[in-house]
């Protein structure tokens, strides 16, 4: 593998790569060594054009603000990070840094500026240690990156249990980048992750979602969520999906295995359109089954699709995950059983469900779970879309909701929670019915219910 003059000459004539090559020669005119670095370079060594470039210098976030004046909040400035925007283009530009060695894992805040030698000593892993100079066209790689993405080999720098204990949220972004560029473990980063897996407990709930959501975009969500649990970093960040290994399932309508199987099927089921929230809604959709597990005439999960929204919710709430979100994802999961029930429901009925909002992600959240199932069987969610699309026809929707969530917070002196979600649904099925038609009604209609 090789940085070809094709690539490069793509990538350099490409608006993104025009412009990151006007700041890096903007630094490097005033004095600063200034590189390309991170999944820009990692990109152009695939073969493929950067969706992203990050720079990184030695200048001072003081002296780019210097030289470049148009930013964007630069809200990582005290960390060293400024966000240089030019041509409506945000490129984030962060001074070389060197690791923090009192860091106890959990908050590595404390910044040192340094050199190029030091930064790259303290970034996670080698494929991520790779700078490109477009003015030169150097490479700099000084722990052999590029071999490594030969070989789609995930390796810690220096040491793997120090790298780990200097920031501990690198336990997930390992299992993340493995799953991201299909790779395979350097065996000493592979067992440093199992016996440093407690360490993930201890990080922010904001900083495990973040890595959780970004595990579900990549084009191997299900190998992610696995190296999660065998390597029981899953158990420390939610015990209750770490649960649904070993749960079995009724032989007769899941050949796919047990609880885990099956969500690890509806997961590598993903299809671009799929946003986040289902995403999310599909891991957590029958994380229930752990604690409803029965054997009667054959083995039973009564009630896990509501208990599996309030297992998600609760989870979700420890993840730091907004009301909003908490509130729209525990609503997918705790409906996802109700496809045999639409078609019969009268027309009032249908008109709840088929306008609501969500029912589409709802669709989505079916389609995957059939995905996720030995022998798949589309045929009721198939009759449940047409059903759907015919009575659209003849019910054209609703006009847009009259009242933001903001809006109903400000009205009643709310902040986010369930009652707000409570509120927008209530709200929904009055437009639906013609009861509220204008903004002024809405209000009203709002104030009545508190």
């Amino acid at each position: 593998m090789s940085l070809s003059k094709d690539i490069m000459n793509q990538a350099l004539a490409s608006k993104q790569g025009e412009l990151a090559y006007q700041i890096v020669e903007g630094l490097t005119d005033a004095g600063f060594d200034t590189w390309w670095v991170g999944g820009g370079v990692r990109d152009m060594l695939l073969g493929n054009i950067p969706k992203d470039i990050d720079i990184a210098t030695e200048a001072l976030p003081d002296e780019v603000l210097r030289i470049f004046t148009n930013t964007v909040g630069s809200p990582g400035k005290a960390l060293g990070s400024v966000i240089v925007r030019l041509k409506g283009l945000n490129f984030e530009v962060t001074t070389f840094r060197e690791d923090d060695e009192a860091s106890d894992g959990r908050h590595p805040e404390a910044v040192v500026f340094g050199k190029r030698g030091q930064d790259a000593k303290r970034r996670d892993i080698t494929v991520n240690a790779i700078y490109f100079n477009p003015i030169s066209r150097d490479l700099y790689d000084p722990f052999h990156g590029e071999d490594d993405l030969l070989e789609r080999m995930i390796r810690f720098i220096g040491e793997p249990g120090v790298r780990i204990k200097h920031d501990a949220l690198r336990l997930l972004r390992v299992v993340r980048f493995r799953a991201l560029l299909d790779g395979q473990y350097h065996p000493d980063t592979y067992r440093a992750l199992q016996e440093q897996a407690a360490l993930a407990e201890g990080l922010s709930g904001a900083r495990k979602l973040w890595e959780m959501e970004k595990m579900l975009l990549t084009p191997h969500p299900d190998r992610a969520y696995e190296d999660l649990w065998e390597t029981r970093i899953l158990q420390y960040i939610s015990p209750e999906l770490y649960a649904c290994k070993g749960i079995a399932q009724p032989k007769d309508f899941h050949h796919e295995g047990d609880v885990w199987d099956h969500t690890l099927l509806a997961l590598r089921s993903f299809l671009p359109e799929h946003a986040i929230d289902v995403r999310i809604a599909t891991l957590f959709h029958d994380v229930g089954k752990a604690t409803t597990f029965s054997l009667q005439e054959r083995i039973r999960f009564d009630a896990h699709a509501p208990i599996s929204a309030k297992i998600a919710s609760e989870v979700l709430e420890r993840l730091q995950c907004t009301a909003r979100r908490r509130t729209k994802v525990s609503w997918l999961i705790e409906h996802h059983m109700m496809m045999g029930f639409f078609q019969e429901m009268p027309p009032e009925r249908k008109a709840h469900w088929y306008h609501h909002p969500w029912f589409h992600e709802l669709t989505e959240l079916f389609w995957l779970d059939i995905a996720g199932t030995d022998p798949q069987d589309y045929s009721l969610y198939g009759e449940i879309l047409r059903d759907y699309h015919q009575f659209l026809d003849a019910h054209p929707r609703p006009a847009k909701q009259l009242l933001s969530g903001d809006e109903i917070m400000a009205i009643l002196g709310l902040t986010p929670g369930e009652k707000v979600g409570q509120i927008i649904a209530a709200l929904h099925d009055a437009q639906v019915k013609g009861e509220v038609t204008k903004k002024s009604e809405a209000r009203e209609f709002v104030r009545k219910m508190v």
